[in-house]
């Protein structure tokens, strides 16, 4: 494609330091409009909004939805086609099959892979540090760089079909890193506990998420905390360059190359399944051929 038309949006807000950068690095590539959340809307994944508000930005808009309200309201509300969507620079990784899920960065590429439009989702992790907090004082250059040559490369290879979507984490603080085709791992637990002090009950009932049954005054707060990084205390590194991790991830995860401190590139398929299973099939057949009631 030649000054392809750029879609840019991300989780983290308009402001975020990841979409500043990967801006400045993708005007060089085509034209680039940006449609992002006017606030952060981390880890809401492909929620939509029913309305929104629109504002105009410098760059293009934002809207007080979620990144796939961003995606959704660019490609069908713009009167401009666009060739490519690239959401991010995520201020850290995701990686996993459920951290993926939950992505709001993520998120915005799914939307545009079921409307037709190539995406790329690209995070940005410390080797060392993990997540990149506060973000302004990390320099998020390199995942700029690499998208940039990512997106070139993957246009030069035909790869920019529709519904393609690449999810991309690259490491702020490896100088040369290394880039390896991966797919998802999965890794995850919940952890729940049980509060039954009418105290915690009444607080978080008025915080409006759970209705309360007039006449019933029992009730217990059932608190569920997602382990997504398992081993992990409060924002320590999950995924040191260990041994115990190196067993614990295969080569070819995305969780291993985070271990590395190298460049993940995970296709994602948006079809959500594979019709094609024995087991199943052997079951459907089985249930035709009994006498229906």
């Amino acid at each position: 494609m030649t000054d392809p038309s750029i879609l840019l949006t991300n989780d983290d807000g308009i402001d975020a330091a990841g979409l500043v950068r990967l801006y400045e690095e993708l005007t060089a590539l085509g034209d680039v409009t940006v449609v992002a959340p006017a606030e952060n809307q981390s880890g809401v994944g492909r929620t939509r909004s029913h309305a929104s508000v629109r504002r105009d930005h410098p760059w293009g808009y934002t809207l007080s939805g979620t990144p796939a309200d961003c995606v959704a309201y660019a490609l069908r509300g713009l009167d401009t086609d666009f060739d490519l969507v690239v959401s991010g620079c995520n201020h850290g990784p995701n990686a996993g099959n459920y951290v993926t899920g939950r992505s709001g960065t993520v998120g915005a590429g799914i939307e545009a892979a079921f409307l037709g439009v190539p995406a790329v989702a690209v995070s940005a992790y410390h080797h060392e540090d993990f997540f990149p907090e506060p973000a302004s004082a990390y320099d998020f250059g390199r995942p700029a760089h690499v998208t940039v040559d990512l997106c070139e490369r993957a246009e030069q290879a035909g790869l920019f079909t529709p519904g393609t979507l690449l999810n991309v984490n690259v490491p702020l603080d490896v100088a040369e890193p290394q880039m390896h085709l991966t797919r998802p791992l999965p890794d995850y637990d919940l952890h729940v506990e049980h509060d039954a002090d009418p105290e915690n009950i009444d607080a978080v009932e008025a915080l409006g998420r759970d209705g309360g049954i007039e006449g019933d005054d029992d009730g217990t707060v059932v608190r569920m905390r997602d382990e997504v990084w398992p081993g992990a205390v409060g924002f320590e590194n999950p995924f040191p360059p260990t041994e115990e991790h190196r067993e614990r991830y295969p080569r070819g995860s995305d969780r291993r190359a985070l271990v590395e401190g190298e460049i993940s590139v995970s296709p994602l398929a948006i079809d959500h399944g594979d019709a094609e299973h024995d087991a199943l099939e052997s079951l459907v057949a089985a249930y035709n051929e009994q006498p229906q009631g």
